[in-house]
Order: C-alpha cells, then sequence, then structure tokens
C-alpha cells in the first residue's frame, strides 16, 4: 500500500496539507499560472454536461447519462491523484510533497478572507459593499438582501463551508490520503454545478447530488462537534446553546447535511440562521436554524470568524492527536 494510504500516514500527510493551506493558502501566482483542481474538475464537469445532457433524452436516459458523466469525473480525479501520489512516492518524499499537493483542497484560509470582506465591506461602503461582497459566496439574491439577512447570510455561509469546504476534504484525505480528498472535491464540484433541482440538471444531475449529500454525511456531524467544542472554549459563545439548536433543528434543514453546522453556529453565538430566503426568483421556505436573534450584525461576523478559527484549532488538535495514536498503535 502506497505510503499516502496508510492512516498514520495519511494523518501526517493532512497536518502538512493544512499547516501549508493555511500558511499560504492558493498563491494567486500560481493560480493565474496553472488554474485550480476544482476549475480543472469544473472545466471536465461542463464539456460532460453539454456532450451528455441532452434535452430531448427521456429524465431515465438522461439520469443515466449523469451517472456515467459523474463515474468519468471520479476516474479523472481519482486517478490523477493515485499518479501523483505514485510520484511524490518516487520522489522520496511522499509525506511532504503529497500535504503540499493536498493543500489545493480544504479551504481553512480563503473562506475566513471571503466572510471578512463581507463584515469589511459592510462597514467601509455599507449596503451595497456588503450586497457586493456576500455574492462572491453565496447564490441568493443578493438585492434581496437587508443588513440582518447580508449578514445571517455570510454566517450561514461560514458555517457551511466550513463543512464542506474545510472539514469534509480533510476527512477524506484522513481516510484515504490524496486520492481520497481528490475523489471528495470531484464531488462536491459536481453537486455545486449540476447538482440542482432545475429543469436541466435534475435528472442528469441526481447521482451527484445524492453522492454529495452521502460522502458529507460524516463532516456535516463532525463539523457541529467541532463548533460545539469551540463554542466552549469561548467566554462569548455558548456551548449548550449549540447543543440544544443541532438537536432541535438540524435534522429540520432542508439539506440533510448544512442544518448541522448552521445550527451549531446558531445555538453558539445565539442567533437564528436559515429560515426563509430567496435564490434569484425562487424564494425558498425553510426551518430557522436556533432560536436567538435575527437581527445580526457585522460584529456578529467577527463573533463567527472567532469561533471558526477555534474550531479550526481544534480540528489541528483532533488530527495531532489521532496522527499520535496511529502512530503509537
Amino acid at each position: 500500500m502506497p505510503a499516502s494510504l496508510h492512516p498514520p500516514d495519511s494523518l501526517i500527510l493532512l497536518a502538512i496539507a493544512l499547516a501549508a493551506e493555511a500558511a499560504i493558502g492558493y498563491p494567486d501566482r500560481l493560480y493565474r499560472a496553472l488554474g485550480h483542481p476544482v476549475t480543472w474538475i469544473g472545466r471536465l464537469i461542463a464539456v460532460l454536461d453539454r456532450g451528455l445532457n441532452r434535452e430531448g433524452d427521456p429524465p431515465a436516459l438522461r439520469r443515466a447519462a449523469g451517472i456515467l458523466g459523474l463515474a468519468l469525473v471520479l476516474l479523472a480525479a481519482g486517478g490523477t491523484a493515485l499518479l501523483l501520489a505514485a510520484a511524490a512516492q518516487a520522489c522520496g518524499l511522499p509525506l511532504l510533497l503529497g500535504g503540499l499537493l493536498a493543500a489545493s483542497l480544504p479551504a481553512q484560509r480563503s473562506l475566513h478572507e471571503h466572510v471578512a470582506r463581507v463584515a469589511a465591506d459592510l462597514r467601509r461602503e455599507g449596503l451595497p459593499g456588503g450586497r457586493r461582497a456576500v455574492s462572491m459566496i453565496v447564490g441568493r439574491n443578493p438585492e434581496t438582501l437587508d443588513e440582518a439577512a447580508l449578514c445571517r447570510a455570510a454566517i450561514e455561509s461560514l458555517a457551511e463551508n466550513f463543512s464542506d469546504g474545510v472539514v469534509a476534504p480533510a476527512f477524506w484525505t484522513a481516510a484515504a490520503g490524496l486520492p481520497g480528498g481528490a475523489l471528495y472535491k470531484a464531488v462536491n464540484t459536481a453537486d455545486s454545478m449540476i447538482g440542482h433541482r432545475t429543469p436541466r440538471h435534475a435528472a442528469f444531475g441526481w447521482a451527484a447530488a445524492r453522492l454529495d449529500d452521502l460522502v458529507n454525511l460524516p463532516a456535516s456531524r463532525l463539523t457541529a462537534a467541532l463548533l460545539v467544542a469551540a463554542a466552549a472554549l469561548r467566554a462569548d459563545c455558548s456551548a449548550a446553546g449549540a447543543v440544544r439548536a443541532v438537536l432541535r433543528d438540524a435534522g429540520r434543514h432542508r439539506s440533510p447535511n448544512a442544518g448541522w453546522p448552521e445550527a451549531a453556529m446558531a445555538g453558539a453565538l445565539g442567533l437564528r440562521l436559515a429560515g426563509p430566503r430567496v435564490y434569484g426568483t425562487i424564494r425558498v421556505e425553510d426551518h430557522w436554524m436556533g432560536d436567538g436573534r435575527t437581527e445580526a450584525t457585522a460584529a456578529d461576523i467577527d463573533r463567527a470568524l472567532a469561533l471558526y478559527r477555534t474550531a479550526v484549532g481544534a480540528m489541528w488538535g483532533l488530527v495531532a492527536a489521532l496522527a499520535g495514536l496511529a502512530l503509537a498503535a
């Protein structure tokens, strides 16, 4: 078995990846020169969507085409990651090189930067600036958001993306090394592009949406636990409130996964998150997560970011502890 897939080694590889991404993110110069794994995967998905998703085909055939397309995406992502892991092994530096490659998978730093920009632009430019910044991280129509709704949207995005943009790729990298993280990223990217209940993608994106729900199940629960633990370490948050909100509200969310981190975040901060909202021109009715204030402010975004940083620290501690136990076993 390649060293990058052995449990102690995959945890060490993950620790290197998390440290590298937190320190430097994904450099702009590298992005301009080579792009990003998500953009590469996205281009392949777009090509397959155009070629396989024919509007004249019956739903059953379009669903089968979507399954085939998803399989091809997974084969490309997983196969490339295996080749890169083998190359790192051949260089004699499987953990260091594998960890640096895997640093492109979690989004700890960029998530913090995007959410912090919402609070900064809201303070500097008022509602127009806040709406512009939040439109970069949420799919809902920013013109329908007042200041409180805008701040809630930023905090909800932070909670949900902590799960599927940070904890989930970390979880699958720990479980199966660089290939595991790459396969997860492929599934998540496919869901974000074609996993919507629109006339074009309801059938073709069915497999991507269902598989994304499945692979995010463990991470969403783990994210909620990390937020509860982080709230217990902060004087301005309530761990008990987070637990109550998760137990009462997480299962009522329209998503099988998003409710867990959103409820934990809401309860910890004493807010209400989710609830009815507008995507484009479509109003989505959803349950509220938490039973606190709806009048969120930029200061609440700051508190959410502080809670997020503490939860990320708790995740690092967990990775280190598991790596130590695995090495001692």
